[in-house]
């Protein structure tokens, strides 16, 4: 029982100054009602040393990304996986990393450029910009002195030149060498290797080989001549399309002469390659394998290799493999690869699912702008994003992306300046450079528009399920 003074003295308070303390009863809401009463918060960002990207949509901060300034505490490794339909953004935002990245002194950027139009890559003007010639494959320009790689260029180890060799020919044949053929290729390529020397082997050297193998190295496994003949006949038979057949002109010389990989930027201009033959993977094989022979050195210098329908690289196990290989050597020398994918489901359901799971699993940063709903909780389901994430994907709009970096997820609004809005949005049709025809006013109106549609989802969903109390 309170004391009867206490009693009178709070009454009399009461009665001159009002009442002077409410006594509240607890009340049951959801979170999503009850941060309504709290202060807006956001996520941490990645720090502030890189490249900017752009800004966070629900806080407005900067948000800047370089994974080689958050390797190693922040991101197990520097590889990097875009996705997303065409016309959302991917271009744009793969071209303003790499210009920005360059302005650091000790960046260098790869570019395989598989798409193109007015009979150019999509990069040359980015690569004109910096005077950069591209090195462009092209069969019907190569039988014209036009650019060539030669698997055999003494550059690469003889390890990598057979290595390369297996990877070509396991390609095309749409499985691996058996013991034999394996063994038709060895000697043909030591043989080559050992008695050329005046001048680069090329490949009509390993296919004439093949073709009259030497007696010594029937001798050497006590077999018949004509069995290692036999053996190599399929092999050859390969190589040949490289020598005499559609891929002529491009690897059948020697490397052609000036190619300058100590440039900041080297774009590998793939715009005259059919996209959906097996000239692809072929090119990408020998491409990867010339760049891991002849760029990638213990120089510490930082450098991006960026490969755009990467589908025709992990959808193929063996090319998979290979640059497999190649990310886990180059992540020792600063390498980040960045794979930019229309659809995981492309990869995850091909050939190469294994390879595929293995390469995807090295790219701690995934960024996913829009897609169908199918595919976005497909996508989700793969990389393991939250349920918000998975469930705004389908409502984004051009420019804004889910970036997921090592299991710090934002929603990110891709900035793109005056200056590199010219040398971005290269396309003049139907494709991801659409919104470069708006006004700026109709271009921040749909801006608006989308993050506060993305606020009122975020809104509305996260933490609707879980209930609390406040007091």
């Amino acid at each position: 029982m309170r004391d009867p003074l206490t009693v009178l003295t709070d009454a009399f308070t009461s009665f001159l100054f009002g009442k002077v303390e409410t006594t509240r009863l607890p009340v049951r809401t959801s979170t999503g009602q009850a941060q309504a009463v709290y202060l807006p918060t956001a996520a941490p960002g990645l720090g502030d040393s890189g490249v900017i990207i752009g800004r966070e949509v629900y806080s407005g901060k900067g948000y800047i990304y370089d994974p080689f300034q958050l390797y190693g505490q922040q991101l197990p490794a520097p590889h990097w996986l875009v996705l997303g339909e065409s016309g959302n953004g991917k271009s744009a935002l793969e071209k303003t990393y790499v210009l920005r990245q360059l302005r650091f002194r000790d960046r260098q950027v790869v570019v395989l450029d598989a798409q193109g139009e007015d009979g150019v890559g999509e990069w040359n003007l980015i690569a004109e910009e910096l005077g950069i010639t591209p090195i462009r494959l092209d069969p019907m320009a190569a039988l014209d002195h036009g650019i060539r790689l030669n698997p055999l260029d003494p550059a690469i180890t003889t390890t990598g030149q057979l290595a390369l060799l297996r990877t070509i020919i396991e390609v095309a044949m749409g499985h691996s060498l058996d013991e034999r053929s394996g063994f038709a290729l060895k000697v043909a390529h030591a043989y080559v290797n050992e008695t050329i020397v005046e001048r680069q082997p090329v490949l009509t050297d390993i296919v004439e080989r093949l073709r009259h193998p030497e007696p010594e190295s029937a001798e050497a496994m006590n077999v018949a001549i004509d069995d290692v003949r036999a053996w190599g006949l399929d092999v050859a038979l390969v190589l040949d399309r490289l020598v005499d057949g559609d891929l002529r002109g491009m690897f059948d010389g020697p490397t052609t002469v000036g190619i300058d990989l100590d440039a900041p930027l080297i774009v590998f201009d793939l715009s005259h390659i059919d996209r959906n033959s097996i000239a692809m993977p072929i090119l990408m094989a020998i491409v990867g394998v010339w760049l891991e022979h002849t760029w990638i050195r213990p120089d510490r210098k930082k450098r991006i290799f960026l490969v755009e329908e990467a589908w025709h690289i992990i959808n193929s196990p063996f090319v998979a493999q290979l640059f497999q290989r190649l990310l886990k050597f180059g992540r020792r020398l600063g390498l980040s690869f960045v794979a930019v994918v229309h659809h995981l489901s492309d990869v995850v359901d091909g050939a190469a699912a294994r390879e595929a799971a293995a390469i995807l699993k090295m790219a701690s940063t995934r960024t996913i702008y829009a897609q169908k709903a199918d595919e976005a909780r497909a996508t989700g389901r793969v990389l393991g994003l939250p349920r918000w994430a998975v469930e705004i994907i389908p409502s984004l709009t051009p420019g804004i992306a889910v970036w997921d970096v090592n299991g710090n997820v934002q929603v990110v609004k891709h900035l793109i300046t005056e200056t590199e809005r010219p040398l971005v949005f290269t396309d003049r049709a139907m494709t991801e450079s659409s919104t470069d025809h708006l006004t700026d006013d109709a271009l921040r109106a749909a801006e608006l528009e989308a993050e506060e549609r993305a606020a009122a989802f975020m809104e509305q969903h996260i933490g609707d399920s879980s209930e609390s109390t406040v007091a």
